[in-house]
């Protein structure tokens, strides 16, 4: 027997198996419980929500001759030959392919004849906006007066182009876009129906790329199950088979824009492309973790409604730290605008790499957001005690021999003495505050100790982050130099290294006085 697909296998056969359209569902139930039954209907909504279906079950239900409930009963003559497609009392008609006027015109001349058996004819018009103008015209008469056995439901999934004139002839009943718990519900419920052991992590994950649609939900589910047939579906399967990125991926790729890392960024893309990972997916998945930061960023009280562990809401909120709102914005619009350009791209990389360029770089833009980004820069280079901003934030060349006119001479700050020592540690949590925000964060936590012989002064971090560790130092011997105008060595250790202050170096030759016979045979 050939394999069913799990969205036509579990096709809801009663109003009561249908989820997420409980304010539809409800209405029509009471119109049928009433007898107050309409003539046309207007089913609108996204993809995958249930339209068709409940047209179906709708028309069952009109039919049944036992109802219970305002639901078919599924067991009687009329309940089968429409569930198996073989009754002349449904009909179903696919727009996209029958929108002409002639087809139209077969349904006026069809609907004069009644019901052979049963109580109603009812017409199935699915994508009903592909209609041609004419065909609409050819159906405005018999949709407004219909025989009284004849429904007519229209399904649509851009109910802005159906004419006024249809619309206002219906009964219209927007279908919304099921909720990620709703769908993950329906398919743990399902695959244990199955016997098909899945991570419930995993169908969340599923539930969630469905973007409320049912149908999209199971299919995707369908895919992943068979690609690991026969094993447990964990939550990495389905992010290895929907080529989609894991929340710790796009920590490290959005560190890499707030430290304006453009080679580490483009390295980063091209590993996701090697993976097999579809970049439209990656951006659309990274603008909902730029929008979880915006959240927290807006208020920290919003952690409750952001699906994500605890380790990874402690690492977000960190994060949410790296750079303000007006940037946080900024990226947002970026990749929004990158998402819809790589629907229509045939350079989808190559537009990627430009849309993380234009991050990496403001100064290349004049709009109002990298305006304000570069400004928050130069302040910042400002604070740090810069004089100037550098060429590649200005955009004008710095002079050939580095020389002005009228510079000052700079003065020269003396080397620390182990009072200045003491005074830094003292002051380190203080300091700290004066580097970048991403050292800052480095620098969380970290132990310092003062080298021997007063030479300087270790840090040695708490965690070990990918950083430079002469870049580190650099910052901060310059941030000691700007706020305690003093010369002060820094040394960085990494967590696992040897993080034991280096002993300097000592020189004994004047302690050694022997000869020294060479034989030259």
């Amino acid at each position: 027997m050939s394999y069913t697909a799990l969205y036509r296998k579990f096709r809801p056969s009663e109003f009561q198996d249908v989820k997420g359209q409980d304010h539809i569902v409800t209405t029509l139930k009471n119109q049928i419980l009433a007898d107050r039954i309409g003539h046309a209907y207007l089913f609108c909504g996204t993809r995958g929500t249930g339209k068709t279906t409940i047209a179906k079950i709708f028309a069952k239900a009109v039919n049944c001759e036992q109802p219970k409930d305002g639901s078919p009963c599924g067991k009687c003559a009329s309940c089968k030959a429409i569930a198996a497609g073989s009754s002349m009392n449904v009909i179903e008609i696919d727009a996209a392919s029958n929108n002409g006027v002639d087809h139209i015109r077969e349904i006026r001349e069809e609907v004069s004849y009644s019901p052979a058996e049963g109580k109603y004819k009812v017409y199935i018009i699915d994508e009903v906006h592909m209609l041609t103008p004419g065909a609409y015209n050819a159906l405005l008469k018999t949709l407004e007066e219909p025989p009284s056995y004849v429904i007519f439901i229209l399904a649509t999934t851009e109910a802005h182009k159906i004419p006024i004139t249809i619309a206002s002839r219906c009964q219209r009943y927007d279908f919304r876009r099921i909720t990620t718990e709703t769908i993950a519900a329906r398919l743990k419920e399902l695959m244990e129906q199955e016997q098909v052991e899945v991570e419930e992590r995993a169908l969340t994950y599923v539930a969630k790329m469905g973007d409320g649609s049912m149908r999209d939900a199971l299919s995707l589910l369908d895919q992943c199950i068979a690609f690991h047939l026969g094993q447990k579906l964990t939550y990495d399967h389905v992010l290895e088979i929907l080529g989609t990125a894991d929340i710790e991926v796009f920590g490290d790729f959005y560190r890499k824009i707030c430290c304006q890392d453009l080679a580490g960024l483009i390295r980063d893309l091209e590993g996701i492309l090697l993976k097999g990972r579809e970049l439209s997916q990656f951006i659309v998945d990274f603008i909902w973790y730029l929008r979880n930061l915006l959240m927290l960023k807006s208020d920290p009280g919003m952690a409750d409604m952001l699906d994500v562990s605890g380790e990874h809401l402690a690492r977000m909120k960190e994060e949410a730290e790296l750079t303000d709102m007006d940037t946080l914005m900024r990226y947002i619009r970026v990749f929004s605008e990158l998402s819809g350009q790589l629907r229509y791209a045939t350079q989808k990389r190559v537009t990627a790499e430009i849309a993380l360029i234009r991050l990496c770089r403001p100064q290349m833009e004049q709009n109002y957001d990298a305006v304000l980004h570069r400004i928050a820069l130069l302040e910042q280079r400002m604070e740090e005690g810069v004089p100037a901003a550098p060429a590649s934030l200005t955009g004008v060349s710095a002079p050939s021999d580095g020389i002005c006119a009228d510079r000052k001479p700079e003065k020269i700050s003396p080397e620390a003495l182990p009072e200045d020592i003491q005074n830094f540690l003292s002051r380190f949590q203080e300091l700290r505050k004066k580097v970048s925000p991403w050292f800052q964060m480095v620098l969380k936590g970290a132990q310092c100790r003062e080298l021997p012989e007063h030479t300087g002064v270790q840090i040695v971090l708490c965690k070990n982050h990918p950083v430079d560790e002469t870049e580190l130092a650099a910052e901060i011997e310059q941030m000691v130099l700007r706020e305690m105008n003093l010369r002060l060595k820094i040394q960085i250790s990494i967590p696992g290294e040897d993080e034991r202050a280096g002993e300097p170096v000592i020189d004994l030759s004047g302690f050694i006085d022997m000869k020294i016979d060479i034989d030259e045979n």
